[in-house]
């Protein structure tokens, strides 16, 4: 069975937010502004904007009644960033919640005053949307999808259910997440774990069938996603081909699994967007982004499938059957 633990923010004293910025909403209507990454009718676009509602009701916010969304659908298409974050901006909303790091940036770029939250975002530093943790944008802030060091704890993972792995492909679109980030945290671990790492840059469908059917042909070798819109998007793809090939692999979100891949070690991503509802409402009441500090992920979901261990003739290691939190016969 499944183990949730939802998280809290910590509060702290709300500083007002610039007079002119304020002024922007007259009336008690406010209007909000949301630029998601993935299409309209994925499940986890619902899944995600649902939860970001239910947030905002726990704190007095009703759709229609007292604020109005404009939401507006990227659908993992870099090319079209930009132009959704021009459009939201041009809607003077009172505030902007943003996923991915991409889309993000994108919004950065067309305003420095409108207060931006985003989820989602693993490198805020290294991406220049803020000065530090510690030091926020001026009008930035949010939740870090994952912290430094992730992608080193999937590759043990990787070794720890597929022992026999001695390569690991590690499969994104460098323009929908920051690749080197990732790649970074992965060498820190692939020596010690005795595992080359073979960096497998991808922009779409073609090249990610390219890429892993070239790299299955080398024994021993395993995959490892990382959070990208376009893997993300050719999600179905990325399974039928794990599995085609008999590559163990691991992934960065839990519907990789419950759609038939074989094990994550992710953030819940549903809960983060209940969390930045927090943000916006307290940017609402009046306070000041810049002020609120930038939320390190404290929670990390496990999920195994254990049928397509089976499928591909792997025997789950008692010790990682223990730690998980799902998982899925």
């Amino acid at each position: 069975m499944r183990r949730r633990e939802f998280i809290a923010f910590v509060g702290g004293a709300a500083v007002a937010w610039p007079l002119r910025v304020r002024a922007q909403q007259t009336d008690h209507m406010r209007r909000i502004g949301v630029l998601m990454n993935n299409a309209e009718d994925d499940p986890e676009s619902n899944a995600l904007l649902a939860g970001f509602k239910q947030g905002l009701q726990q704190l007095g916010w009703l759709e229609d009644r007292n604020i109005h969304i404009d939401t507006r659908f990227a659908a993992d298409r870099p090319d079209s960033y930009q132009v959704l974050a021009k459009e939201l901006v041009a809607l003077r909303p009172a505030v902007i919640f943003a996923y991915t790091t991409p889309i993000t940036a994108a919004l950065q770029r067309e305003s420095r005053t409108i207060p931006i939250v985003f989820a989602q975002v693993s490198d805020p530093v290294g991406s220049g949307l803020v000065a530090s943790l510690a030091r926020r944008g001026a009008n930035l802030t949010g939740l870090l999808l994952y912290e430094k060091g992730i992608t080193g704890k999937w590759l043990a993972m990787l070794k720890e259910i597929a022992p026999h792995v001695k390569r690991a492909a590690l499969v994104a679109d460098p323009k929908t997440t920051p690749y080197n980030y990732f790649v970074r945290s992965a060498e820190d671990v692939a020596g010690p774990l005795a595992i080359e790492l073979v960096p497998s840059p991808v922009q779409g469908a073609a090249d990610i069938e390219r890429v892993i059917a070239a790299f299955a042909e080398t024994p021993n070798s395993g995959l490892l996603f990382l959070p990208s819109g376009t893997t993300t998007l050719h999600r179905d793809l990325v399974i039928a081909l794990a599995a085609r090939y008999r590559l163990p692999s691991v992934y960065p979100f839990r519907f990789y699994v419950t759609a038939g891949g074989l094990m994550s070690y992710s953030t819940d991503l549903v809960d983060q967007s209940r969390q930045a509802a927090s943000y916006i409402d307290r940017i609402l009441r009046g306070a000041n982004p810049g002020e609120l500090p930038v939320q390190a992920p404290t929670k990390y979901v496990t999920t195994v499938n254990l049928k397509t261990a089976k499928a591909l003739g792997l025997e789950v290691p008692p010790s990682l059957l223990v730690r998980a939190d799902e998982v899925i016969e």
